[in-house]
């Protein structure tokens, strides 16, 4: 449960340091620390309370489209938020989604959730790409929040956005110093309350920023962690046993392979890192 560290220094630093006029600031905190909340609940059954399975998926399911669809409502009903859809690379042509964002919204926040969550299975292999992906938020916020930068590079400008600098900021501040102590041989675990709720926190600047769909680029680590295990319980069920890999998610094949713990985790930093690079590089595509 050492996530509860990572969301309490992510909350109080955006508190003394954002600018807490700002509308967008106090979603993305209610979608962290609500999802931050659902994982704690689901560790403090398995830690304290000693019951092993902690929250059905079912019932971490509900609670998370119902955190999500709040935070969907939430940004629909500011008259300032675009309910337009930014679609990379393509120039002139920004689908309208209107009241539809909020399905739009729940589906990229609880995805990046569950993502970051099903990645966190070796020491330091989540909070390396968290790290990486807030940087390249951290970026993407302060261009979207500059008028001037926005419009050069055909960015969508967002008024506002420009200070989740500071959230983005405190996520990479609070996710170093954890790595230090989280880094192999770990001696703390984020647990749910940390997966779920970064996991969220990335999905929400993601999408007050208006680059939603470039997330499947920023968090690619994620995504393919998350795609490994449906194609392996899917192939699975089709075949009536047989794998493609040895183990998901897919950290876990390699281990099984050999690869040490900590050479796993580092290569999935490069990789992180490298998608961080090409996300920033599309901004120059446009």
């Amino acid at each position: 449960m050492g996530g509860v560290i990572i969301l309490f220094a992510v909350a109080v630093s955006t508190l003394l340091w954002a600018n807490l006029e700002i509308y967008y600031i106090w979603v993305c905190l209610f979608v962290m620390l609500g999802l931050g909340s659902v994982g704690f609940l689901d560790d403090y059954r398995k830690l304290i309370k000693k019951q092993n399975q902690g929250l059905t998926a079912k019932e971490k399911f509900i609670y998370q489209i119902v955190i999500t669809f709040l935070a969907g409502l939430m940004l629909v009903i500011y008259p300032k938020y675009p309910l337009y859809l930014s679609i990379p690379f393509i120039k002139g042509w920004s689908p309208y989604l209107g009241v539809f964002y909020i399905p739009f919204s729940m589906l990229v926040v609880i995805g990046a959730s569950n993502a970051v969550n099903l990645s966190d299975g070796l020491d330091g292999l989540a909070i390396g790409p968290v790290i990486v992906a807030s940087l390249t938020y951290l970026i993407f916020s302060y261009l979207a929040g500059h008028v001037k930068i926005a419009n050069y590079l055909q960015l969508p400008s967002i008024t506002g956005a420009g200070e989740l600098v500071v959230f983005c900021g405190a996520i990479i501040g609070a996710g170093v110093g954890f790595l230090w102590f989280n880094s192999y041989p770990a001696q703390v675990f984020m647990g749910d309350v940390g997966s779920l709720g970064l996991g969220g926190a990335l999905g929400i600047v993601a999408t007050v920023t208006k680059q939603e769909l470039l997330l499947v680029l920023v968090g690619g680590i994620f995504v393919i962690e998350a795609l490994s295990v449906i194609a392996q319980v899917g192939f699975f069920k089709l075949t009536h046993g047989k794998r493609i890999f040895r183990m998901a998610p897919l950290h876990h094949h390699f281990e099984l392979k050999g690869w040490a713990e900590p050479k796993v985790s580092v290569r999935f930093w490069i990789i992180a890192f490298v998608l961080s690079l090409l996300s920033i590089a599309t901004l120059k595509l446009r």
